[in-house]
């Protein structure tokens, strides 16, 4: 049966009801590990582009949904391991620790990392943070599989992409912080009965792949 291609001029396409939701391992061990070694996979769904010649908003796909890419790392200098991460507008910056990916079969056997990057407009080190987040997932190999296998030369790893939720934020541009304060007052201040409340609140910013919300909590409280 021939393998139906669900990418279409660099655009995923997945027929209505269909979707791509994979966890860490299977991106790692069923398309990355059989990228790098040019193996078939289980389905051409994620194309391959190189994602820092493009601002995050420019690349293909629906930009309200994670978007998959097969990429290569391009050194940032000649001799050196350091990942060259600019875009058109801005520059990709790590965040966090890189989280190990292990194997669902109970031996804990490494077989990727995956790391956490922000989109900033502007230039280093003073780029404006926006709401764009990378997870860039690279196959780790025991060295066991390195020695049976020919390690391709290309460094491809494997990028997920996504807007985190925001109000306010538009292609990109930085959402900042509000601080709403609300003062009740007592609209008769010889009325014993009558007593005074506020509530201030500031919009939460949770985790990278968390919407934040808004929430303005205030009481009254009367005397009997």
């Amino acid at each position: 049966m021939e393998k139906v291609n669900f990418v279409k001029n660099g655009e995923l396409r997945l027929p209505p009801g269909f979707r791509f939701h994979p966890t860490d391992e299977e991106l790692v061990l069923q398309y990355l590990k059989r990228r790098v070694f040019s193996c078939p996979l289980p389905a051409s769904i994620i194309p391959e582009l190189h994602v820092c010649k493009s601002d995050p908003w420019d690349l293909p796909g629906d930009l309200e949904q994670e978007r998959y890419f097969f990429s290569t790392k391009v050194a940032k200098y000649p001799n050196g391991n350091r990942s060259n991460r600019a875009t058109n507008s801005g520059y990709w910056k790590a965040t966090g620790l890189d989280k190990q990916i292990v194997t669902s079969k109970g031996n804990n056997q490494v077989v990727g990392m995956k790391k956490t990057l922000v989109f900033y407009r502007g230039k280093p080190p003073n780029g404006s943070r926006t709401d764009w987040i990378m997870h860039e997932y690279r196959l780790i190999l025991n060295a066991s599989q390195s020695q049976s296998h020919v390690v391709p030369m290309e460094n491809w790893v494997l990028c997920r992409i996504f807007l985190k939720r925001r109000i306010g934020a538009k292609n990109g541009e930085e959402s900042n912080s509000k601080v709403v304060f609300y003062d009740f007052l007592a609209q008769n201040k010889t009325d014993s009965s009558s007593s005074v409340a506020s509530g201030i609140t500031h919009e939460s910013d949770e985790h990278e792949e968390s919407s934040s919300s808004n929430t303005f909590p205030y009481t009254i409280r009367r005397k009997p």
